[in-house]
Formats: structure tokens, C-alpha cells, sequence
């Protein structure tokens, strides 16, 4: 074989080679796998905050952080809460979400489950979505694996089945708010929406609660229709405020809608 030929080969193998490794998998994800930290950059406009270019993705996977779809008519506000645990202010929570009739939607974890049975059945029974946060709160950017992905999220449906004899709510909030495309895309295939918010303050560290009167304010400043509140019950300062809250969203005409509505309309 003549050396010009011999060249022209060893181009060929290199250009297959290069195009095989194009069309990995490390490399079909290498983008996808991207890690991001949910966030919403609030206005003292009461508007729903824009969702940033980064995060527009959210949409092909079954994504949503405010409703987007209210109608000119209608005001409402979604209630969530993240729970891994309790404190005695979950069931605080509890009582006044009784107390005014609305139902909100909770992310709990398998150590509520298995530790607070009472304190989810009550979630339950009064009406209140009772969703997936995890089994134990990993840091889920860092599983790219499909198996193990799914793993957390059946592991805690099964948990939740095995208390009550009935399905978990197929909503799913990512741990700390933590994400990749790849996640997202993962949810969407095991029948998952996910769903973030257009609302949240640094209420979850109990050493490092904001007064009430503060809280109140902050939360009451940033309200919007179709916003997606998120909570942590396990917070004091959350469980004070919460009966002046919702006296003062429903003085202003709010009603606390069902996440369900968001994928409905």
C-alpha cells in the first residue's frame, strides 16, 4: 500500500473515531448534566418573577415554578411545604391550614414517613397533597444514573403506599432546589412533574429565624397571583405567622389552589 494511501486511512479511523466519541453518552449529557440552583428574582410589583433564559428548559420536561394560565378572575396562591422532619411545628402547621379550610401540598421525605406516620396520614385525610422530595434528600445533580435516580423516588412511594394504600402524588420538588436537565428529563419519563416555586426565604435554618413581624412582611411584599409559595413548616417563625398570613391573603381576596390546576388548564 502506497504511504499517501496509508495516510488518507489513518485520517479516516481518526475522523470515525472522533465522530463515535461525539455520539456517546458521556457526551449526548455532557450538557444536560449541568447543575443549577433554582431561583427567582423577586419585585415589589406583585408579578410573577420571569423565569430566567438559563432555566427555560423546565418546560419540555413538565416543569412549573408560578401558574402562568390564571385567569383575570381568579386569585390564588399554591401553598407548599418542604418536610424532613418534625419539631412540633408541622403539626402546628397543620392546625391552622385546618383552622382556615385550605390545603396545601407537602414534599416530604422517608423519614417523615417512617418516623411522623400519624403526622402524614393527617396530610392526607385533611386534603392536602402529600409529594415527593426524595427518600433522603441527596443532592441529586450528582446521580446520573436512570436506576438510581428512580431508586429515591420509589423508594419513597413505597414508603408512602405501605402507611396509607394509596399512591403518591406524581409531583416531584428537587432536594435544596438543586438540578440538571438530565434530572428533569428523568422525571418526566417516570410520569413525574416537577414543580418549584416563585416564592421562597431563608426560613429553613431554626438558629437563624427571621421575627415574625419581618417574616410577615417580606412574605405579604413579594405576593403575586398564580405564586407557588414555598415554606418550611419545621420553621418557629413560620408556624407563628402562618394564621396572620392567611387571614391577610384571604382578606385580599386569595384562595389556595391545588398544584393539580397548574398541568389541568
Amino acid at each position: 500500500m502506497k504511504r499517501k494511501s496509508i495516510k488518507n486511512l489513518i485520517c479516516t479511523i481518526s475522523l470515525m473515531l472522533a465522530l463515535i466519541s461525539a455520539l456517546s453518552p458521556s457526551s449526548v449529557y455532557a450538557d444536560v448534566g449541568k447543575s443549577y440552583n433554582w431561583y427567582c428574582k423577586n419585585n415589589d410589583k406583585h408579578e410573577v418573577p420571569a423565569l430566567d433564559s438559563e432555566f427555560s428548559f423546565i418546560n419540555k420536561y413538565g416543569g412549573f415554578y408560578a401558574d402562568l394560565n390564571v385567569g383575570n378572575n381568579d386569585k390564588v396562591i399554591y401553598l407548599t411545604f418542604d418536610a424532613g422532619y418534625e419539631n412540633g411545628n408541622i403539626e402546628k402547621i397543620l392546625d391552622t391550614l385546618k383552622a382556615h379550610n385550605a390545603h396545601g401540598a407537602f414534599f416530604v421525605l422517608e423519614n417523615l414517613i417512617v418516623r411522623n406516620s400519624e403526622l402524614v396520614l393527617r396530610m392526607k385525610n385533611e386534603g392536602h397533597l402529600v409529594c415527593n422530595h426524595t427518600a433522603k434528600h441527596p443532592d441529586m445533580t450528582k446521580i446520573c444514573d436512570k436506576n438510581l435516580f428512580a431508586n429515591q423516588l420509589s423508594r419513597l412511594e413505597k414508603a408512602y403506599f405501605e402507611l396509607t394504600g394509596e399512591e403518591m402524588a406524581k409531583i416531584y420538588r428537587p432536594p435544596e432546589g438543586r438540578f440538571s436537565e438530565q434530572n428533569l428529563k428523568f422525571a418526566h419519563e417516570l410520569g413525574y412533574k416537577t414543580v418549584f416555586w416563585s416564592f421562597a426565604y431563608a426560613d429553613w435554618d431554626n438558629n437563624k429565624q427571621m421575627s415574625g413581624d419581618a417574616a410577615l412582611k417580606k412574605i405579604l411584599d413579594h405576593t403575586h397571583n398564580g405564586e407557588i409559595m414555598l415554606l418550611h413548616p419545621t420553621s418557629q417563625t413560620n408556624a407563628e405567622i402562618l394564621d396572620s398570613l392567611l387571614t391577610e391573603l384571604e382578606k385580599e381576596g386569595f384562595r389556595f389552589g391545588c398544584l393539580s390546576e397548574l398541568w389541568s388548564k
